[in-house]
């Protein structure tokens, strides 16, 4: 540990490396006398059960290989704690500008309300306005979007010096105004209603801006108060329109400040150009236009990326990432800084396990040890010369300077102007942005294999978990929200794997080992699809027609057995608690290991390769960040939602009544046959009952429940009906 009086930061290692040496060699041994039971007592050929026999031993074949995968994570943890005030007191006239990116892609899926909250809270970071540059990237090129945020804007006038003068965090407004907690000292009483009518005048702009997308338009009257909305005609559409740059808050202008007299943040909104025949690379492409339009802007050598939804909750966070990139023994080594990404709206007992926090708490720590985290795609600050493509060079120390250009020195019109070719659909063509320069494309995580790429130039990363949460988002309120979420990370990681990124070749000499294998965790989260499949079915099957795969409960090879899963949920369990989970919660986490292992995860791994054989097109689906107000209150219940027929809920369905079928039929073969049944099949009753215990949401969504979230009966039925056709499939 380095404790020395000049360093900005300080870093901590994990403890408890005996520990990890004995539940490592413990496990590895359990792991080996499981295979060698199942090497030694294959069933002969022909002999009943002999494939389910063999897929079971493949599962567990590889469970094993992936467990040894997550190790790499748990083996050598470190924490960062930064000091603020060394940097301040050493650098305060040198900080550099820093360039803020938020994408949004859909003003319906993302409202409006959603984005300028956002915007505003990175506005009111505390750093000088000065050096701060917004710029929103809207890919729906809505005249909603951009109303909005002008209106926003004139709050920000007011917003920013009341977040400054009274240390308001959070600093999106909404979930301000939302705390009941929140209390001003009385002498501040004038301020705090001053801004709360604001508020509420910001909030009536919001239900107008509602009100004109559900007719469509804005009245003539509004277009009339600022030029840009002239950039918008009928003939515009969110897939076919011209590009789009405007600088609305310009900081070097005199007129830009704000309530009390000071500079205020550049603001700059833009719609890239989109045509039909070109393809517009998604979140990737709306980055890399922002790189291209920001640099002939303000120049910033740190970006920060973030999502419309993820407002800045820490005001403080800035300068925490500058902690590293200014640190003069070890900051010029840094690529980039990953915050993690929590959720405002997760219930108690995390009902989707949306908040990741065996992510957040345990890998990102453990990548940090081996060189440093996945690239998120959010939450995370990047030097400008590493996002193009620059390489690591030990002797070269790379100054945070970013001097703005000298175009900035003209008009904000003619800026624009001249920017506005940047954002062109020709501009990228022949070059090598979305190769070698920008963000990868090709990829639905182009985030990860960018930061995986940056990394292998010779860069770290750092993972920093301050102690108040840097970000707050939104995390998905849905079943079918968090699977597709899902289903979209997994084929990407898996797309990753399966192309020349893959880690352990393209990373090789590039990269520790052990981050290689980090990032194959994720790599494989599709992968696991099958062997869970597997377990979740065969087992199952088997114990319905009286064929044992696990050994005698009185044998001792089911020590082996016994030990390697009491372990394994030991540690999870110790791993979810002390990181502040419930119990329940812990639960509600297994019950989603499932569900996304079984559905998401599958579908995850056909689409990849498909693609892999050229049959399958690119897709990339935005999590809608809005539902109903009855599912909202289902969601604060914890009521679980399924509602619609999906191909997902007809899995989930099939094998919980499978599961449920065949556990009754075990128990009857059980009462029947005696205690020598109860010996020989007790593994799969009890796996067969684990599976019917966590699926319970399914059976309460398909018999009991009556509102609109349940799961409607042709789902049911349909289900049912496979079950019914499975029980008469010889089993061989």
């Amino acid at each position: 540990m380095d404790t020395t009086e000049d360093r900005l930061f300080e870093v901590k290692v994990g403890k408890g490396r005996a520990w990890k040496w004995l539940y490592a060699g413990s496990m590895l041994l359990g792991l080996l006398l499981i295979w060698v039971y199942r090497a030694s007592h294959v069933p002969e050929a022909g002999e009943k059960g002999r494939w389910a026999w063999t897929a079971v031993f493949a599962a567990e074949l590889w469970f094993g290989f992936y467990w040894f995968l997550t190790l790499s994570v748990r083996w050598n943890p470190i924490y960062r704690f930064t000091y603020k005030d060394r940097l301040s007191h050493r650098f305060e006239e040198k900080l550099p500008e820093v360039d803020i990116f938020i994408c949004t892609a859909d003003p319906i899926i993302e409202p409006p309300s959603i984005v300028i909250n956002t915007v505003l809270s990175v506005m009111a970071y505390d750093y000088p306005p000065e050096k701060l540059n917004v710029y929103l990237s809207d890919d729906g090129c809505s005249i909603f979007t951009f109303y909005a945020l002008l209106e926003a804007l004139q709050f920000a006038k007011s917003w920013i010096p009341f977040c400054k003068k009274f240390n308001i965090q959070p600093m999106s407004p909404s979930l301000f105004f939302s705390k009941s907690s929140i209390s001003v000292h009385d002498s501040s009483f004038s301020d705090w209603t001053t801004m709360e009518k604001l508020y509420k005048d910001m909030e009536s702009m919001e239900s107008r801006i509602n009100a004109a997308m559900k007719l469509g338009d804005i009245s003539e009257e509004i277009k009339a108060k600022h030029e840009g909305f002239s950039e918008w005609s009928s003939n515009i559409s969110s897939k076919d329109h011209q590009a789009i740059v405007k600088i609305l808050i310009d900081g070097r202008d005199q007129n830009a400040r704000d309530s009390e007299g000071f500079v205020m943040p550049t603001v700059v909104y833009v719609a890239r150009e989109k045509r039909p025949k070109f393809h517009h690379n998604f979140k990737a492409g709306a980055l890399n236009t922002l790189l291209r339009v920001s640099e002939k802007i303000s120049n910033g050598p740190i970006i920060l990326t973030i999502d419309c939804d993820m407002y800045a909750n820490n005001a403080g966070s800035v300068r925490d990432a500058l902690c590293f990139f200014m640190d003069e023994k070890q900051g010029h080594e840094y690529a980039f800084v990953q915050f993690p990404q929590t959720y405002k709206n997760t219930t108690k007992n995390d009902l989707y396990a949306s908040s990741l926090k065996i992510i957040e708490k345990v890998d990102f720590p453990g990548l940090d040890g081996q060189g440093g985290p996945l690239y998120t795609g959010s939450c995370c600050f990047h030097r400008r010369d590493c996002l193009k493509g620059r390489k690591y060079s030990e002797l070269s120390n790379v100054e945070l300077k970013g001097e703005r250009p000298q175009i900035f020195e003209a008009s904000s019109r003619i800026l624009e102007e001249k920017t506005k070719d940047l954002a062109t659909c020709s501009y990228e063509e022949s070059t090598q942005w979305g190769k070698e320069i920008g963000l990868k494309y090709g990829c639905p995580v182009e985030d990860v294999i960018t930061g995986f790429v940056i990394q292998c130039r010779g860069w770290k990363s750092v993972y920093f978990c301050p102690k108040r949460e840097a970000f707050l988002g939104l995390a998905p309120t849905t079943l079918s929200q968090t699977l597709v979420q899902h289903k979209r990370w997994s084929e990407g990681d898996l797309q990753i794997f399966l192309s020349k990124y893959f880690p352990f070749l393209y990373g090789f000499r590039r990269t520790k080992l052990g981050l290689q294998m980090g990032y194959s965790i994720y790599c494989l989260w599709a992968v696991n699809s099958i062997p869970t499949i597997i377990y979740a079915v065969i087992p199952s099957i088997c114990l319905l027609n009286e064929i044992s795969l696990f050994p005698n409960v009185f044998s001792y090879w089911f020590i082996p057995f016994a030990y390697v899963i009491s372990l394994s949920y030991i540690v999870s369990l110790w791993e979810s608690l002390i990181h502040g989970e419930t119990l329940k919660a812990w639960w509600n986490e297994k019950r989603m290991w499932l569900y996304k292992r079984t559905t998401s995860y599958l579908f995850a791994f056909v689409d990849a390769i498909l693609k892999m054989l050229g049959i399958n097109d690119l897709a990339f689906v935005i999590t809608p960040k809005v539902v109903d107000e009855d599912t909202s209150k289902r969601y604060e219940k914890e009521i679980m939602e399924f509602g619609s027929t999906s191909l997902m809920f007809m899995i989930l369905s099939t094998v919980a009544m499978l599961n449920l079928f065949c556990l009754v039929g075990g128990i009857g073969v059980v009462i029947v046959d005696g205690a020598g049944a109860l010996g020989s099949l007790f593994m799969q009753l009890l796996l067969c009952g684990s599976l019917v215990l966590i699926n319970f949401p399914i059976f309460e969504a398909s018999f009991f429940r009556k509102d609109n979230g349940c799961i409607p009966i042709s789902t049911t039925l349909s289900s049912v009906a496979i079950v019914i056709i499975a029980y008469f499939i010889p089993v061989f």
